[in-house]
């Protein structure tokens, strides 16, 4: 495999996502942002914790959706993320949810 192969199946593997999330992202109610994955859930529990001096955040989410183009399953029932670094949580709304008409973006817009 050419490195213009593996270039051209990445590309296609992330357009693949991007139409499974236009797809989805109605059914849920929440965006999350970790540090290293992105979600969508329709129920999220954020904790701040402590443990010897360090702050950690735990989150919880049921009903989710993994933005991940490696994994084959990306419904969840549930998630728990552990993670030192910032956790962003936003709920979506209506508006929010509303993609371009056209089904894309154009390229250099």
């Amino acid at each position: 495999m050419s490195t213009e192969d593996l270039e051209n199946y990445e590309t296609e593997m992330e357009l693949q996502l991007y139409r499974e999330y236009r797809d989805v992202v109605s059914l849920f109610s929440y965006v999350v942002e970790t540090e290293r994955r992105f979600y969508l859930a329709n129920q999220v529990d954020l904790k701040v914790r402590s443990a010897d001096g360090e702050v950690y955040f735990e989150v919880t989410m049921t009903d989710a959706w993994v933005w991940d183009v490696y994994r084959p399953a990306r419904f969840v029932k549930s998630v728990r993320v552990v993670t030192f670094k910032d956790v962003n949580v936003e709920e979506l709304s209506p508006s929010e949810l509303e993609l371009p008409k056209n089904g894309g973006f154009r390229a250099g817009a």
